[in-house]
């Protein structure tokens, strides 16, 4: 099967319609050509009658170049009471100069009736009329039956009814929009199959929200019950619980079914296109998010890493570069040797011998059971192999620190930390000031170290995270730190973790591993220098 599938992204419209979800105008061209480069169809951009920040896009979209995708605006019919000629919804979609338009009108009697107040037959005059107008005037319409699924349940003589009025006025795409996002897949499937019936001549289209958490799966099976166009957002953002996911879609329609949608080299570029969105979006990243998430092939189990070192295929449904993914092992109290020798030759190190891997399990049991997590602290687990192997990883050690805080009655706060410091017979004794007591520790210490170490100007704490492991023990309650440190540059980032029942020693804990990694590293960069501090994710702006 071979079979084309058209791509509607809807990330630039309906994903900004999601909570705390707010684009620039330069943040939209951005992820536009991004969405370009990796072979969207068509790109909605926004919505030019409802606000300025997406008649500016237009704008600037209409100057820029698009080598594969068309730039699309969206709309409504117009209003009962206007004519096509004199509507302001459609006047400002020809406006936005784009090649396609996607206009959205009701399908669902409730809707009609009582949204728009107007009878039946005027919704569809309405329909035909805003299409056959934009049509007139060489505009792409596509044409998105919102509530359709809602509507055809209700009513599907009508919902029929208004789609073949959009298809006689020259839609080229009906798109059927599951709009409150509560049907179910197998209905979907029948539904869509019972429209493509209908309409031998004209592409049909699926349009699902994630409010059953569905959404995806209703894509899929609207595309196997015939629909050939398929909208949604990069890592499903959107209104409410979100859009089908196309980040999942796409993988799945090429990957399992067969359907072409992009082309081998851009699936591989699927992983990247998610981590963009997601960091122009200022959100998070789903870890546990499929094909592209951080976790979608980490192994951690031994029995799993033990078949995976074996033959992969036997715990990955398939290789996860094809969507531009990786392989990861994760290390913990649940790990065997395989998952220790499997890091260790990421990372490197040669084990020699099953007694050093039999050793590393056995440390890292006993430090997880102490509430140690090296799986987001692989500095820490790097150094801790290197000890195991005999290797020096010291650098540095401590005579004494103080730390000292400090609030006036006008609410502003300081620290102070003190550090003396031996590296070999030379003892150094610095003072450093920061925002808080780990912030003037961080200080503190590089200027002990710097006559010793002048890379560390390049150091730099990014992130401190804190989670209390027995609050039941109340003050007394143990705690683990977890750092995240980069270069200047921020190309370069890596995680240390520490654990006490004092937050400070804790912290200082994973601080000087960071600071230890990093020398180490830098060390073997000045030997060997195609060597990279292994980089796990992009750096948080938090500061300690």
């Amino acid at each position: 099967m071979n079979e084309r599938i058209e791509l509607f992204d809807t990330t630039l419209r309906d994903g900004t319609q999601g909570e705390h979800v707010t684009l620039s105008v330069n943040d939209k061209i951005r992820i536009a050509h991004r969405l370009d480069e990796f072979g969207i169809h068509i790109i909605e951009g926004g919505w030019p009658g409802s606000n300025p920040k997406d008649q500016e896009f237009f704008e600037r979209a209409h100057e820029e170049q698009w080598h594969q995708s068309h730039i699309c605006a969206f709309g409504s019919t117009r209003r009962s009471h206007n004519t096509s000629q004199e509507d302001p919804n459609l006047s400002a979609l020809l406006n936005a100069n784009t090649p396609v338009v996607s206009l959205f009108g009701k399908s669902w009697l409730l809707h009609v009736r009582k949204a728009l107040n107007v009878t039946p037959e005027e919704n569809l005059d309405m329909i035909a009329g805003s299409i056959e107008w934009l049509a007139q005037n060489q505009r792409r319409v596509i044409y998105d039956a919102e509530h359709f699924f809602d509507g055809y349940k209700d009513d599907a003589g009508y919902a029929i009814q208004t789609l073949r009025a959009a298809a006689h006025a020259g839609a080229t795409v009906l798109v059927l929009c599951d709009t409150n996002g509560g049907s179910m897949p197998s209905e979907i499937s029948t539904i869509t199959e019972q429209v493509c019936s209908h309409f031998n001549d004209i592409p049909i289209g699926i349009h699902a929200h994630n409010d059953s958490g569905v959404a995806t799966a209703n894509s899929i099976a609207a595309v196997e019950a015939g629909a050939c166009h398929v909208q949604g957002t990069i890592n499903g953002i959107g209104e409410r619980t979100g859009n089908a996911d196309l980040c999942t879609v796409i993988a799945c329609l090429q990957s399992k079914l067969g359907y072409e949608c992009v082309s081998d080299e851009q699936l591989a570029m699927l992983s990247d296109l998610s981590a963009f969105v997601n960091e122009v979006c200022n959100m998070l990243p789903i870890d546990r998010a499929p094909f592209v998430g951080r976790s979608a092939f980490a192994h951690k189990g031994g029995i799993h890493v033990s078949a995976v070192m074996k033959e992969p295929r036997a715990y990955e449904h398939l290789e996860p570069e094809l969507v531009g993914n990786k392989r990861r092992v994760l290390v913990s109290d649940l790990s065997g040797q395989s998952n220790v020798r499997y890091k260790a030759e990421e990372l490197g190190i040669s084990l020699n011998g099953r007694e050093e891997a039999r050793r590393a399990v056995q440390r890292i049991k006993e430090l997880e059971h102490l509430g140690y997590e090296f799986q987001g602290a692989e500095a820490s687990f790097e150094l801790l192999l290197r000890t195991i192997k005999g290797e020096d990883t010291e650098m540095f050690r401590l005579d004494r620190l103080r730390v000292y805080s400090e609030q006036d009655e006008y609410g502003s706060e300081w620290s102070e930390a003190t550090v003396v410091v031996f590296v070999g017979d030379h003892r150094e004794l610095a003072v450093g000031e920061g925002v808080g007591p780990v912030d003037a520790l961080s200080h503190a210490l590089n200027r002990a170290l710097y006559r010793f170490y002048p890379r560390l100007d390049d150091l730099r704490l990014a992130d401190y995270k804190v989670r209390v492991l027995t609050p039941e023990k109340a003050t007394a309650a143990s705690v683990r730190v977890l750092i995240e440190h980069h270069d200047i540059h921020g190309d370069d980032i890596w995680h240390t973790v520490g654990v006490s029942r004092n937050i400070l020693d804790a912290s200082w804990q994973a601080l000087t591993d960071g600071v230890r990694y990093y020398l180490l590293r830098t060390l073997h960069r000045a030997k060997n220098p195609d060597i990279h501090i292994r980089s796990t994710q992009v750096p948080a702006t938090t500061s300690a």
